[in-house]
């Protein structure tokens, strides 16, 4: 069900779809992907999609005030996204390991679920893809381009020991020598009975 290159395929492809046309995000679910599964990916690597570029339009020279609260609200919102898509991976993982009996109770507890690597491996594969234009960049001064280059083969390297340990957890998960469960990030700011900034504020 879990294969690290298929994610990181699938990840590379949209990244470089969705910045040739930014406002179509395609049919995410029976054209973006082969499976359900792949379609929940891609919903999470859209949100961090979107979350990098409106985080890159509150560093625009000239925002004015009321920009930047309203680009503020947004990365909030879509962070939550992010993050509740992320714990969505892991309830369907944990779903499809359960009918198997799995995890096993007293395998060694990994610090990481999947969800969150995929998510990592999500925002890897978008600082490739900007890593990479800053590259190829002809405009750019003498030694832009090799520094560029340095930092995509750092990035590169990282990607692929993080997509090797993503299989080796699921692997060991499957062969009952591992187990993970889900770290709730439990996220309080968008949350108007826990944020104080909100609940404490009289109504105008």
């Amino acid at each position: 069900m879990l294969s690290a290159v298929a994610i990181v395929n699938l990840q590379d492809h949209w990244t470089r779809a969705w910045h040739q046309a930014p406002e179509d995000s395609g049919d995410q679910t029976s054209a973006g992907a082969d499976t359900d599964w792949l379609a929940r990916v891609l919903r999470q690597h859209r949100a961090n999609f979107d979350l990098w570029h409106i985080e890159d339009e509150a560093r625009t020279p000239g925002a004015t005030d009321a920009g930047l609260a309203d680009v503020k609200r947004r990365i909030d919102r879509t962070n939550q996204q992010r993050n509740d898509l992320a714990e969505e991976l892991d309830r369907v993982l944990l779903d499809h390991l359960a009918a198997r009996g799995l995890p096993e109770p007293s395998a060694p507890l990994h610090s990481e679920s999947p969800g969150l690597i995929i998510d990592r491996l999500s925002i890897l594969a978008l600082k490739i893809y900007h890593t990479r234009e800053e590259a190829d960049r002809r405009d750019a001064p003498p030694d832009h381009a090799e520094r560029n280059r340095s930092r995509l083969a750092t990035l590169d390297e990282q990607r692929t020991d993080l997509a090797g340990c993503l299989d080796a957890l699921w692997r060991e998960t499957l062969a009952g020598t591992r187990r993970f469960k889900i770290y709730r990030q439990l996220k309080m700011y968008n949350d108007p009975t826990l944020n104080p900034a909100i609940y404490g504020k009289p109504a105008k």
